[in-house]
């Protein structure tokens, strides 16, 4: 398996920018893909942004153009690089990982405290 530690929220201001950044460990080897997920109050856990081993990357459109989602395969991290930020931004940010043959993410960090305000 594979362990996933997120660190980098915290509170911002609206137009703001924030990096958040994920650690990987364990049977890296076994991961295909990782992103970035966020979960608002009363909300649906969503999709923000992922990549894989080849370095393809996907965003939802609601941070396209805001976020960038990037990877340091030397130190088994990915990072979210989130900018001009709104309130409807304000959520729970998860590290997750696709680990070996799974086709949805199937390993999740503890998640991080993103607060935007107006």
């Amino acid at each position: 398996q594979v362990q996933l530690v997120e660190s980098g929220g915290g509170l911002v201001q609206a137009g703001g920018s924030l990096g958040l950044s994920c650690v990987a460990s364990g049977n890296v080897f076994r991961v295909n893909a990782m992103g970035w997920y966020r979960q608002a109050p009363g909300k649906q856990r969503e999709l923000v942004a992922d990549i894989t081993r080849g370095g393809r990357t996907n965003y939802a459109d609601s941070v396209k153009g805001r976020f960038t989602i990037s990877r340091d395969n030397a130190k088994n991290t990915i990072y979210l690089q989130m900018g001009s930020l709104k309130p409807e931004d304000t959520a729970v940010y998860y590290c997750a990982a696709k680990y070996g043959l799974a086709l949805q993410y199937n390993f999740w960090g503890q998640g991080t405290q993103v607060t935007v305000s107006s």
